[in-house]
């Protein structure tokens, strides 16, 4: 029987670490209690393979021919979940920043306020952040959610963080459109979070903590300069009417 969750990690050549996110999720309370699809970006490093070994253990995935960006794979995975009749997507990173043991702090705020988007807020009631996250990070990462709340009138605690809930029902709206090209590398996300508090949808945070990795394993595929650009874009094209 199809549970009415579905919890996504989005990924690009993330072997290991990928691995570690699927063992922790089917070993969290949540196993059983949600579907799990991983949307693999287009892999070349064998995470491909690693994630078909966890098949049999009802871990779904879909494969982009090739890398097309993180936006498009959350498009996809957006898309899939709805086509399926599910409820609710939560997202994650597949870099195992996140824990899925606090997926239902995501969950609550639907179930027992009828939030339609819960952002996860690693600065709601206090910093909770492990693990070494570079100093020029927590810079930005306090900027975005600065910029975001003067344009949508709304406070904000943190706007990068992937790991969210959302309601399907929140893409019945029409004037949230998901599918312009300029949305597939990392605009998707701020631009999902601006449409929908600019257009009156009900929006809350959730406190979840964001672990990053010991630095020999990688912290981000961001790029410094074009990844923030990318991320502060959907902030100035929406706020000045430049893009819909």
């Amino acid at each position: 029987m199809k549970n009415t969750v579905l919890v996504c990690p989005v990924a690009y050549n993330e072997n290991v670490k990928l691995r570690n996110v699927i063992e922790r999720f089917l070993q969290s309370s949540m196993n059983g209690k949600a579907d799990y699809l991983i949307v693999d970006d287009g892999s070349t490093d064998g995470t491909s393979e690693m994630i078909r070994s966890f098949a049999s253990q009802g871990v779904a995935t879909i494969k982009h021919p090739m890398r097309t960006g993180v936006g498009a794979a959350i498009r996809t995975a957006i898309k899939y979940a709805a086509e399926k009749g599910y409820d609710v997507l939560v997202i994650m990173a597949g870099n195992d920043k996140d824990n899925p043991e606090e997926i239902p702090h995501l969950l609550l705020p639907i179930q027992d306020k009828g939030c339609e988007i819960v952002q996860g807020s690693r600065y709601l009631g206090g910093n909770r952040i492990g693990g070494d996250m570079p100093f020029y990070r927590k810079l930005a990462t306090k900027l975005h959610p600065f910029l975001l709340s003067l344009f949508v009138g709304r406070s904000v605690t943190d706007s990068t963080n992937g790991f969210r809930a959302m309601k399907l029902s929140l893409f019945e709206d029409a004037r949230i459109n998901l599918d312009q090209e300029w949305l597939n590398a990392y605009e998707l996300e701020p631009y999902i979070l601006f449409k929908s508090i600019r257009l009156g949808h009900s929006f809350c945070e959730a406190p979840v903590t964001k672990i990053y990795p010991a630095k020999t394993l990688g912290y981000t595929k961001m790029k410094p300069i074009v990844g923030w650009w990318s991320i502060l874009k959907p902030i100035f094209y929406l706020g000045f009417g430049i893009k819909k």
